[in-house]
């Protein structure tokens, strides 16, 4: 912490600052953004999963009314580069797959563009849209993991090529050797796709040669530069706007391929052009969280002590990338296990390419982990919170180096606690309400820390009233980030909170990178802090060079800012506000830009954000229906902003763990590659009626490591464990293990074990 600092505003559950704007109406979104002349684009999307367009009729759709162009592969120019060399070619670019759809006649999945109808209103467009009529000569697909299983292979790297596919420590078949027990078990999950409340939409107006893009976007520099380099511009001619985001989860974390395109779209025409994708097309045009299966083979003693760990992922990717989420990070890094063994296999596909889905990997990976450590704790009778305790790793198992901070067992301790754990009886089936079986079940929860490859920037300044405004070019997407940087630029700045106004949402402002991986609250507030800190200590030096100051030759480490006043707390009557000292230098502002670096890749701690989940559920042993009761969750973040908005980022997830356990998956129709419950109406999420009673403790543990404030972020260890601890919940409740997700009532009722 710098001079000066004090913290009155963060972790305070203060009122979001976007709040009234929302709920009145008065926030627009990037589909609401209508600039005269405004005219409307709609997407084209292949019947076929596989395959190549033989013909293009597009004369009924030419001569419906309104129309102003139909754009195919036929017309639409081509892009300046490949999406996969784009990395190379512009810093922050992130095409969601490197491939870019209407440059030649080739079909890779079902809803891949083909073709691209402009017309002078939403419904005008999307009637004529339908009205094009495309031929195919279709070739033989591959859809899902069975489909494929004999063309699996193991590539070099995982994660957009961050993450090798291959990782070992110690000897894991000397650890199995070692054990007395061993756990085998082979896990399947079904394909998932993000559904936030605001498809994702962008409206682009050209200017000359200079472009401007409302974008619905986690990143909009990473819109910006992506658009750029992909029409053969510099990032200087586009500008990003996102003031409001409505969710994105993962799903606007990459530059999908319809941006650029509403960008052409526009050229084309000579007119802003909106092209916001239908509810359906959220599901062929975003990524998703791809169809996986996970085998984990577990050794251990007969007291529970791990000794042996393989785990092995093979999942759909797409024809043209080596994509997998990282399934196996926290998996491998939760517990003291000194043998371990985690390998990656894909299978191209005709999908397009998976992508950021909220928790990614760490949802999936630690469902698998948490289980298979459940059925060790039943197998030797040992309390399942007890084996947690009893196989931490008070270091990162994998680098040997200490955490940079930890609070795990501690969470788990007061997540039991909250949730009278100790009160339950281990035994399966143990437990009745009425005609319900009652079940608890606990997982731990764990995320890494990321951060950003290149410095973030925020700007500050303080005005002769003494009200400031803070910048940086970062976007909202419902996380509450405005009113926690609200927070933080108060606090560095020693003013007021209501005295702050963020100004964030536009690239003009300086540049932050993409909020994902659960890293924006830890980048963004390090920014905003850096510059908020750097305006006081120059308001600081100022003062204490000025003879007419009170302050004058005063230690600047002795000078403690509040309400926007500098004082000594030694040296009574020594008070300067910033108002007068500002109108005494005839100053109207003074401003300050703050720049923070993130700590280098090989930065000698091991990163992780760690938690502990409690589900209680109730399964009618006649239906087979399970109806989560309550949740209980316990978690160490690292420094809190806000502790209001902090909660509703850790239930959501929690929430959306009920949806990833009981409700979420995407099935495909093999026939020609569709989604077939490609809706809100088919695919479910969980809605009020499934939502339990939560409850949520934070453990703030100090972090002096991961940026200037310790903040860890949490928005998506939330939702890691959540399954797993209700599906625990199950087996206790049924003595039915779930290998398959999402569980469903035909699971339960056709396993002879518990069903009456």
């Amino acid at each position: 912490m710098t001079t000066g600092a004090t913290l009155t505003a963060v972790g305070r559950p203060l009122p979001r600052v976007d709040g009234r704007a929302k709920v009145t109406g008065s926030g627009r979104y990037a589909a609401e953004y209508t600039l005269p002349g405004t005219v409307y684009a709609a997407l084209v999307g292949a019947r076929t999963a596989c395959g190549r367009v033989i013909g293009i009729d597009t004369r009924a759709a030419e001569n419906a009314g309104g129309v102003l162009a139909v754009l195919t592969h036929r017309n639409l120019p081509r892009v300046a580069a490949p999406p996969h060399l784009l990395p190379s070619l512009a810093g922050h670019a992130a095409p969601g797959e490197s491939f870019f759809p209407m440059q030649d006649d080739a079909v890779h999945y079902f809803g891949q563009p083909v073709g691209m109808v402009i017309a002078d209103s939403y419904e005008r467009a999307q009637f004529a849209a339908r009205q094009v009529h495309v031929d195919y000569e279709r070739s033989p697909s591959v859809t899902t993991l069975e489909e494929g299983r004999d063309q699996a292979y193991e590539p070099e790297a995982i994660f957009a090529g961050f993450l090798p596919a291959r990782s070992v420590r110690g000897d894991v078949e000397a650890g199995f050797r070692a054990a007395t027990q061993r756990l085998d078990a082979t896990y399947h999950f079904a394909a998932n796709h993000h559904n936030p409340i605001e498809p994702s939409a962008t409206t682009a107006v050209w200017d000359g040669d200079r472009l401007t893009l409302y974008d619905a976007t986690q990143g909009i520099v990473a819109s910006q530069s992506t658009v750029a380099a992909l029409l053969g511009i510099p990032p200087s001619k586009v500008r990003v706007r996102a003031p409001y985001v409505g969710g994105g989860f993962g799903c606007k974390a990459m530059i999908w391929p319809h941006v650029t395109l509403a960008a052409m779209a526009a050229r084309h025409v000579r007119r802003p052009v909106k092209l916001a994708l239908t509810r359906e097309q959220m599901f062929t045009s975003c990524g998703h969280r791809e169809e996986q299966e996970q085998r984990i083979e577990l050794g251990a003693t007969d007291e529970g002590r791990l000794t042996a760990l393989r785990h092995h992922k093979l999942s759909l990717t797409s024809p043209f990338d080596d994509w997998a989420e990282p399934s196996l990070s926290i998996a491998s890094q939760a517990y003291a296990c000194p043998h371990y063994e985690g390998v990656y296999r894909l299978i191209r596909g005709n999908t397009m390419t998976p992508t950021f889905t909220r928790g990614p990997g760490e949802t999936t990976g630690m469902y698998a982990m948490e289980c298979l450590m459940d059925e060790l704790a039943h197998r030797i009778g040992v309390d399942p919170v007890q084996l947690r305790l009893r196989n931490h790793a008070q270091s990162d198992p994998q680098s040997g180096h200490p955490w940079s901070s930890d609070g795990a067992e501690e969470c788990y301790r007061r997540g039991a606690a909250r949730f009278d754990w100790h009160s339950r009886n281990p035994e399966p089936r143990s437990q009745r309400d009425g005609n319900w079986l009652i079940g608890k079940g606990m997982a731990t929860a764990g995320y890494p820390v990321f951060f950003p490859l290149q410095p973030q920037r925020a700007r500050a300044r303080l005005y002769a009233d003494g009200f400031a405004v803070v910048q940086a070019g970062t976007q909202e997407f419902g996380t509450g980030s405005a009113t926690a940087m609200t927070q933080v630029a108060a606090d560095g700045l020693g003013i007021p909170v209501e005295n702050v106004r963020f100004e964030y949402g536009d690239t003009d402002l300086p540049n932050v990178a993409a909020t994902v991986g659960s890293a924006g609250a830890g980048m963004i507030s390090a920014a905003v802090h850096t510059a908020a800190t750097t305006l006081r200590d120059q308001m600081i030096e100022q003062a204490i060079a000025d003879p007419a100051s009170p302050l004058h030759q005063a230690d600047p480490a002795a000078v403690v800012v509040r309400d926007g006043r500098m004082e000594l707390p030694d040296r009574p009557g020594s008070v300067e506000s910033y108002r007068d000292l500002m109108q005494r230098h005839f100053m109207t502002d003074m401003d300050a830009l703050g720049s923070w670096s993130p700590p280098p890749p090989d930065v000698p701690y091991g990163l992780a954000t760690f938690g502990a989940q409690f589900a209680e559920v109730a399964v009618d042993p006649d239906l087979g229906v399970v109806r989560v009761r309550r949740m209980v969750g316990a978690f160490a973040p690292g420094r809190i902003l806000n502790a209001s908005t902090a909660r509703s980022q850790v239930m959501g997830g929690m929430l959306w763990g009920i949806g990833q356990a009981l409700l979420e998956g995407t099935v495909v129709d093999t026939r020609d590659g569709r989604w077939a419950n490609a809706s809100l109406g088919e695919y479910l999420v969980p809605v009020n009626a499934d939502a339990p009673d939560v409850d949520i403790e934070f453990v703030e543990v100090p972090d002096t490591v991961v940026n200037p404030l310790g903040v860890k972020g949490l928005g998506e260890v939330g939702m890691v464990g959540a399954a797993a601890a209700i599906a625990n919940a199950v087996f206790h409740a049924t003595g039915y293990r779930a290998r398959e997700l999402p569980i469903r009532v035909e699971h339960l009722l056709a396993d002879t074990r518990w069903s009456p």
